[in-house]
């Protein structure tokens, strides 16, 4: 799919639907991002995610470096369109509570957390790198909700779940954590674009079930900031876990 198809996609989206239609982009150079970030505003997106998929196999390229370049591009890109801006991050990053305020004061409205990097495997029988896609799993989202219960309420973007969502307990889970958005991909393939109603309808009662008059009732109860055991983020946690661990 090359630019013009995507932007058409865009477009007619945007005729389609009465919701919200956010656009995604992943660039290459500065004026790429912040050229085709300018086309998808035309082409009436409502927000834009800015896809910072980056796998660093240059050794002299340093962390700090990386982290730059991310920020500039992010504040280019906000000065260009007047969209809402949304950066989806990759977990592998030194301090990540910090790098989020610092694209906050770039412009970004909206985090996203996280971006799975495409791993390759080995297939031994050819003895050639795969590059096979492989949908999210439930597991995979501890990550994530972990960093979401860290900043929620410490930042003033919005913080988007994404990874690991196959039922209406993953969306629960990220929503207590402090999410303001669950996102789900891997559920909607396994299952059909009907299944969003499985899941919106099953949130519904749940919050039903347990008297939660709304989402802003439940969003962030199982935080760090509202958290009754703040050593369930830290490294207390991981002590008293390996202390009661029993061989099964």
């Amino acid at each position: 799919m090359g630019p013009d198809s995507y932007l058409d996609l865009v477009r007619r989206a945007r005729a389609a639907v009465g919701v919200p239609v956010i656009a995604s982009l992943n660039g290459s150079s500065r004026a790429g991002w912040t050229d085709f970030a300018r086309l998808i505003e035309q082409a009436g997106a409502s927000a834009l995610e800015l896809n910072m998929y980056h796998v660093p196999t240059d050794l002299l390229e340093s962390g700090q470096v990386i982290e730059a370049r991310y920020a500039e591009i992010v504040e280019a890109v906000c000065r260009t369109v007047a969209l809402p801006v949304a950066v989806k991050l990759t977990p592998y990053l030194s301090s990540i509570g910090h790098f989020a305020d610092q694209l906050v004061g770039r412009g970004a409205a909206g985090l996203v957390l996280f971006n799975r990097l495409l791993e390759p495997d080995i297939d031994l029988s050819v003895m050639k790198l795969t590059d096979r896609l492989e949908l999210s799993q439930p597991e995979e989202m501890r990550l994530p909700m972990l960093w979401i219960a860290i900043l929620s309420g410490r930042t003033k973007a919005s913080l988007a779940a994404s990874t690991g969502v196959a039922d209406v307990a993953g969306v629960v889970k990220y929503l207590l954590a402090g999410a303001d958005a669950v996102m789900t991909t891997s559920a909607l393939l396994r299952h059909g674009v009907g299944y969003m109603s499985t899941l919106v309808d099953g949130l519904r009662a749940w919050m039903e079930e347990r008297e939660i008059a709304s989402l802003d009732d439940m969003r962030g109860m199982m935080s760090l900031l509202r958290s009754r055991d703040r050593s369930a983020y830290s490294r207390a946690n991981y002590i008293r876990i390996l202390g009661h661990y029993a061989t099964p």
